[in-house]
């Protein structure tokens, strides 16, 4: 079974495995945690993940954020952040939803199937009546993932598509 489920403790292992896995900056996926040590991960980063999508202690700037793990049964196979609203800055860069697939589970409809629960759980948060996105121009494999769930793109410049989901 497919399903997103939060940052979480009682998980942390895993969660630590994938983002030890992930790299920095991978297509645009930003992994601000990379080279955490387990310690600084539970420390610092599970902590941060958690209070971040409660809004708590969020960064000058920042937005609630909230860290979803895409479990397929007891496997971690990828995340997806969730930006609960949009500043300018969001408006015309990342958007609300950036998520990473693991290089061991990519070409088999992951991304596509956890962005659609993704979109699933921004019905709920989001306010705007599109879901913005952005993915970088040589990353056809994600463009087509936001396309299967609804996107078009909005507008591109030399390096990025700025893609939309209707979600109202």
């Amino acid at each position: 079974m497919i399903y997103l489920k939060e940052a979480n403790v009682e998980d942390a292992e895993k969660e630590y495995q994938f983002i030890k896995d992930t790299p920095r900056d991978e297509n645009g996926f930003q992994n601000k945690y990379y080279g955490y040590s387990y310690e600084d991960f539970m420390n610092q980063a599970l902590p941060e993940m958690i209070k971040f999508s409660k809004g708590i202690d969020l960064p000058k700037g920042y937005v609630p954020e909230t860290f979803y793990f895409l479990w397929d049964d007891t496997n971690i196979v990828g995340l997806f952040k969730l930006r609960h609203c949009l500043t300018d800055s969001l408006r015309e860069g990342a958007g609300q939803i950036g998520y990473g697939i693991h290089k061991n589970y990519r070409g088999k409809g992951y991304g596509t199937k956890g962005l659609k629960l993704a979109i699933d759980k921004a019905k709920d948060v989001v306010k705007e009546s599109e879901i913005y996105m952005s993915v970088h121009i040589d990353n056809p494999a994600s463009l087509k993932v936001q396309l299967n769930n609804g996107a078009y793109i909005h507008h591109s410049d030399e390096k990025e598509h700025y893609t939309r989901i209707k979600i109202r």
